[in-house]
């Protein structure tokens, strides 16, 4: 029986493109932690991105996983797109290298363990872990660390 993991992630931009950060909110049984970062010159979809990814490589193991996203890019991308996109070599209907390649392959490369389920939630709509991720992804923008979105090794809840 797989574990149950429930995460929730929002990304904040300060300027779209500006300094940005995401958070995290990872809970297992009693458990609860947060990750976040924020980063210098980034774009809010990179930063929501970033947070699913940050969350969904934080597991250890195989679980099932319910996210709750307030983004409708990262919600569409990962039921819609995706699987069009990678076979189609990572390109839109245009033939184009789609936007925030780097991204959606990694992000494509967290989901194989798991068994997920996606569930959009309205932003700002008194979610109690979306107010608290926004909150946290909003600090995060505001003291940023890194210079881009590349890979930084975390610490696993799982």
């Amino acid at each position: 029986m797989l574990k149950l993991v429930y995460i929730f992630t929002d990304g904040s931009c300060l300027g779209n493109p500006g300094p940005g950060g995401y958070s995290v909110l990872l809970c297992y049984k009693k458990h609860k932690k947060f990750l976040n970062a924020g980063f210098y010159l980034t774009t809010n979809n990179r930063m929501e991105l970033m947070g699913t990814i940050i969350a969904l490589e934080s597991l250890k193991q195989s679980c099932e996983v319910h996210i709750a996203t307030d983004s409708q890019y990262v919600k569409k991308g990962i039921e819609n797109w995706i699987y069009k996109w990678k076979k189609y070599g990572w390109k839109n209907k245009k033939k184009q290298p789609i936007k925030n390649i780097d991204l959606w392959i990694r992000l494509y490369k967290t989901l194989k363990p798991h068994q997920i389920h996606w569930k959009w939630i309205k932003g700002h709509s008194n979610h109690m872990e979306n107010i608290i991720c926004d909150k946290l992804a909003r600090l995060s923008a505001n003291n940023p660390s890194f210079k881009d979105t590349g890979y930084r090794k975390i610490t696993s809840i799982i």
